[in-house]
């Protein structure tokens, strides 16, 4: 059975945008499987990136406050329809009721989640009308009456870190039923693991003059040899020399966005994280991540005469012990 995206994420229903920002953060550094190595982490992670694209998205949020985790086969424009009384054998419908989602349902032993005749008002509603070109049913009664709008589709497009990061056209190429078929993709900038891209009229065919459903794109980031998405903020290693880190130095760190300067302070170790604000990922309704460079000390693999001098020197000075440090 699917579950809550508010469950997942912790929060309530009444949780506004910033406190479901700061929950995906929060669950997100903890089950990034860079950083949390239980084999249950990664799919752990995935929910909340799912449950983030959706609840982060007023309009989305809004159709699953209304239809819950079937909301994707819903059609945009079913309460309309419903409402008016058009396409549905006449006589318009009630509201659901009984439900967080606005109805009640109930769950087939398979575990799907499945409606139920005493989740509506059911007077003057065909519901093998209303619900045949979306969920199979008979040919028949399809057939006859009013047009059914198609059903959304879903496929997932997997972009490097950098084409998320600067957006722009691609086209792609997805197989299906009547072969393959090409499309022209705008890639907002700053787009995150989970998001979806809508091509509104891509989708599945509707029955008579019904209009086409939706295709939705799910964005997968591809890992990177360098970069480490934890929702918008990106994460780098960030190699320096033991000088630099024993006497600070200003040192470039390279982003998807371009180079800039850090500044180590004196007496920095390895694994200290320096913050770079608002260089991380971009947000077209909000702002951006941050980049987190994490600092390596490196040392010479092969140090030459002079070095060896001068390392055996700082040995022989130094009363610096880091087995001792706590």
């Amino acid at each position: 059975m699917a579950r809550d995206y508010y469950e997942v994420l912790g929060v309530p229903r009444t949780a506004d945008a910033a406190g479901i920002q700061q929950a995906f953060r929060t669950l997100a550094r903890r089950y990034h499987p860079d950083v949390n190595r239980d084999p249950a982490a990664e799919e752990r992670f995935k929910q909340i990136n799912e449950a983030y694209s959706v609840l982060s998205d007023p309009d989305t949020r809004s159709r699953y406050d209304r239809f819950g985790p079937d909301f994707r086969q819903i059609p945009e424009d079913y309460e309309e329809r419903v409402t008016a009384g058009q396409g549905f054998g006449g006589g318009g419908a009630r509201a659901y009721r009984g439900s967080p989602y606005g109805g009640t349902r109930g769950a087939d032993r398979a575990g799907a989640r499945t409606w139920t005749e005493t989740d509506f008002d059911t007077s003057g509603v065909d519901f093998e009308d209303l619900f045949g070109g979306m969920f199979g049913g008979r040919a028949g009664r399809a057939g006859r009456g009013s047009p059914i709008p198609g059903a959304d589709q879903q496929a997932e497009l997997t972009l490097s870190v950098e084409e998320a990061y600067r957006g722009g056209r691609r086209k792609i190429t997805l197989g299906g039923p009547g072969g393959e078929r090409s499309y022209n993709v705008t890639v907002p900038a700053g787009v995150v693991d989970g998001q979806r891209i809508r091509l509104a009229g891509e989708g599945g065919q509707g029955r008579g003059p019904g209009s086409a459903g939706d295709l939705y794109l799910v964005v997968r980031i591809a890992p990177h040899p360098r970069y480490r998405l934890i929702g918008r903020d990106i994460h780098v290693d960030l190699p320096v020399t033991a000088w630099e880190a024993a006497l600070g130095a200003t040192v470039p760190v390279s982003g998807p966005g371009g180079t800039a300067k850090v500044h180590v302070p004196p007496g920095t170790s390895t694994g200290r994280r320096l913050r770079l604000r608002g260089e991380g990922m971009p947000h077209p309704r909000g702002s951006p991540g941050d980049l987190y460079a994490e600092i390596k000390v490196m040392v010479p693999p092969s140090p030459g005469p002079r070095e060896r001098e001068l390392f055996e020197e700082l040995a022989a000075v130094s009363s610096f012990d880091p087995r001792k440090q706590t």
